[in-house]
């Protein structure tokens, strides 16, 4: 899952960004107004973690500009102000929940993880498509509860054409959610259609169907 971080206290925002890396995100960051504004008209996020005060500008433009363009992505804003008027405007754009710094980091991926879930997976710990269950917090999948020995990428790859089912998506999009904006210096997208048929291949290995259609001209389809 890709997440943006937008945060100006340097320090916090390193932290926080390791943390995530860790704990399994495709984690990008933002330091200023403009920069987070770029950003989030530029690329696609799960979830995105957003302060209030901001060189050059307030977080909650940010969080109205999420809102109008989009509207699946989900997001936390974090912000040392506790003023009863910053969390209810905020929550009144469309902000999916309210964190007041300082905060402990397992907290903060606790909030990420129910975001996501209700955001992507309809609040259920356990996804299923087809003969495939995935467990987020787990990182793990299964074909007929037999395990798949998936890398990181694949992993990625697999959660985040479940999270699109039934529709189409680009190489571009692919590169950009595996890689994130590394995505635009790389020379050739041909790595997208190896980690896709390598997932492909440990599926049906398992005992799976061929989830992953190509659509010739625009890119790949999950149906099932």
């Amino acid at each position: 899952m890709k997440v943006l971080v937008i945060e100006d206290e340097q320090a916090l925002k390193e932290s926080i960004v390791a943390y995530l890396r860790q704990e399994g995100y495709i984690c990008e960051s933002a330091e200023s107004f403009k920069e987070a504004h770029l950003k989030a008209a530029d690329f696609s996020y799960a979830c995105v973690l957003v302060d209030i005060t901001l060189p050059g500008g307030s977080g909650l433009e940010i969080v109205r500009q999420l809102k109008e363009n989009s509207p699946d992505t989900g997001i936390i804003i974090i912000s040392a102000k506790n003023a009863l008027d910053d969390k209810i405007t905020g929550l009144e754009l469309g902000a999916d929940d309210y964190l007041t710094k300082p905060f402990h980091l397992s907290e903060l991926n606790a909030r990420l993880k129910s975001v996501i879930r209700r955001r992507n997976f309809n609040g259920q710990k356990v996804v299923q498509a087809g003969a495939i269950k995935v467990y987020p917090d787990a990182a793990e999948a299964t074909v007929d509860d037999r395990k798949l020995n998936l890398t990181k990428k694949e992993y990625d790859l697999l959660l985040y054409f479940i999270s699109n089912k039934r529709r189409v998506l680009t190489k571009d999009s692919i590169a950009e959610h595996l890689w994130g904006d590394h995505a635009e210096a790389l020379d050739s997208l041909d790595f997208v259609y190896t980690h896709i048929k390598n997932l492909r291949r440990k599926i049906m290995d398992a005992g799976g169907q061929d989830y992953i259609q190509t659509v010739y001209g625009l890119g790949y389809k999950f149906s099932f």
